[in-house]
């Protein structure tokens, strides 16, 4: 560890686990445990919730001490230091997995925040309900995919979010918006500005045969796994796309696909995305991003910014 735990970290961790069972407060975890990157210095704690009272108590005890921690989702769009994170990562567990259709109308489906898009795909599926084949192969949860307002093939979380009930960043309060307030844009919400965290969402779907959405998300994973670096790990597009362009493209038409530094790679399947080829650190990782945006820049006068969220460190 390169960081010196502050007192008000140390203080919130001692008082936490007071709060939440020992085998859910983990001490110097790395972070390459738990970000599809597989890159990351340990976190000065790691801290598992499983319901709304635990994270409200977490959440309350960070803000009075002083405490730096943040709130990690499925960490597929994540990148943390080397030197990892000096504060305490919160991710939803137990409760925030749940999942369940509403009694009164089964194309509402309320999904928790820590609920895989994947698996959330396979229960509608299952339920013979449309809309959402889209997020079936992003490798997030809901809370992360709210958060940013994932998408892909043409479909965006503002598509089918119906509802979301968030709480206050101090842990204070719980309240639920309309999908319509969420100001939802290209990878964007609200929730990224005002700090509220996701608890779960309300989803709209449409009724469809199951076999056919079975289909949709098959043919969908087949043009993922064509275009895309899936057996390499990564927190897919490295930077959003630019107005009148796309990132990918202008990466490649810079000459950049396949350029290395150390382990970490534009890849040559896709330029959008920079993979860890093998033992990549997060110092690579930037180094890449640093001369793919330098290059870009110079060839077409467009900075590209990253999608991938930086965790103590910065390009």
């Amino acid at each position: 560890m390169t960081y010196r735990i502050t007192d008000a970290v140390a203080g919130a961790v001692e008082e936490i686990r007071h709060s939440i069972p020992a085998d859910r407060v983990l001490g110097n975890e790395p972070m390459s445990r738990h970000t599809s990157f597989r890159i990351g210095g340990p976190a000065a704690a790691f801290v598992i919730v499983d319901n709304n009272k635990e994270l409200a108590d977490v959440l309350r005890i960070c803000t009075a001490a002083g405490a730096e921690h943040l709130l990690i989702g499925n960490g597929s769009n994540f990148l943390v230091a080397d030197e990892g994170y000096p504060g305490i990562m919160i991710r939803l567990g137990g409760d925030f997995d749940s999942i369940a259709q509403d009694p009164d109308d089964d194309t509402l489906v309320r999904v928790g925040a820590a609920r895989l898009l994947s698996s959330t795909s396979a229960f509608l599926t299952e339920r013979g309900l449309a809309g959402f084949e889209f997020a079936s192969g992003i490798p997030g949860s809901i809370g992360g995919a709210v958060f940013m307002n994932a998408g892909a093939y043409g479909g965006e979380m503002k598509d089918v979010v119906i509802s979301v009930r968030l709480m206050s960043p101090d842990g204070s309060e719980m309240l639920e918006l309309a999908g319509s307030d969420m100001e939802f844009g290209y990878r964007h919400s609200m929730v990224e500005d005002s700090g509220l965290i996701v608890l779960e969402a309300l989803l709209r779907l449409q009724k469809d045969d199951p076999e056919a959405i079975i289909a949709r998300v098959a043919e969908l994973q087949a043009k993922r796994n064509a275009k895309q670096p899936v057996n390499f790990p990564s927190a897919g597009s490295t930077f959003k796309r630019p107005v009148g362009g796309f990132a990918a493209a202008l990466i490649d038409q810079a000459g950049l696909r396949g350029y290395r530094v150390g382990g970490a790679m534009v890849s040559e399947k896709h330029a959008g995305f920079v993979i860890n080829a093998g033992g990549a650190t997060a110092a690579d990782v930037l180094d890449v991003m640093r001369h793919a945006r330098q290059v870009v820049f110079e060839s077409s006068g467009i900075m590209l910014e990253p999608e991938v969220r930086l965790i103590n460190c910065s390009l």
